[in-house]
């Protein structure tokens, strides 16, 4: 059945939603704890988390990683949520400490940043019982001694540079599971998806460029006579409650 023709039912207040770019169901896909994912989104804004359609949230923030910041998150999200434990500003101890505590919340997966050690990577592989998915943004990484510390996922990020990253990676290591970011256009996406990527991430527009075009919605004199019109009719259900 073509994707267009699939049956979709959606309420009539909550209509408005983040759909990823359908080029990102060509992926195929990895299964982690017998879900298949196929998108990530990489935000941290709950509003967006909890209305989209993606596979899974990729929870990652140039800020120390703080415990009940992850929590929120996880218990608002309707779908599997990777955590961001540190690798530049936390690290060590205490990168362990908050990866246990994201298990213990509910995560699906830890994200360690490009200059975590592997040393921490294994003591954190070591720690929990979830995925360890391990930030790549160019070719100089180890990508053997990254896997032998213990990661389990490889989470490429290399601006206009991840098809070719990927595609290197995918030559010496056939079989590791690859999320890379799908850049821009529906283009860049299929060309990281063809060079081996199995998962995309995707970033969406933020909250604030999502409003603009609603405000310009709201201000259109048609639109505004028509709230009016319906929250009157509201009212006048209301009264004979």
């Amino acid at each position: 059945m073509d994707k267009r023709d699939l049956p979709r039912i959606e309420g009539r207040l909550r209509s408005k939603y983040i759909e990823v770019p359908k080029e990102i169901y060509k992926a195929k896909g990895i299964v982690v704890m017998g879900r298949r994912i196929k998108s990530v989104i990489f935000t941290t804004d709950i509003a967006i988390i909890r209305s989209c359609n993606a596979d899974a949230v990729l929870a990652v923030y140039p800020f120390t990683p703080q415990q009940v910041i992850s929590q929120a998150i996880i218990n608002v999200a309707p779908m599997p949520v990777f955590v961001g434990v540190g690798g530049g500003l936390t690290h060590g101890v205490r990168s362990a400490v908050v990866a246990k505590d994201a298990e213990g919340d509910g995560a699906w997966g830890v994200v360690v940043n490009a200059p975590m050690t592997n040393e921490n990577i294994h003591v954190i592989s070591q720690t929990v019982d979830i995925p360890v998915i391990a930030t790549v943004v160019n070719k100089a990484t180890d990508i053997e001694k990254r896997l032998e510390a213990g990661t389990s996922i490889l989470n490429v990020s290399a601006a206009e540079d991840t098809p070719d990253v990927v595609r290197t990676i995918r030559r010496d290591f056939p079989n590791v599971p690859i999320i890379a970011t799908g850049g821009p256009t529906p283009e860049s996406i299929l060309e990281t998806i063809a060079a081996g990527a199995d998962c995309i991430s995707y970033t969406p527009p933020s909250t604030a460029e999502i409003f603009a075009g609603v405000m310009e919605e709201y201000r259109s004199i048609e639109n505004t006579e028509a709230a009016v019109e319906e929250q009157t009719t509201i009212l006048d259900v209301l009264e004979k409650l």
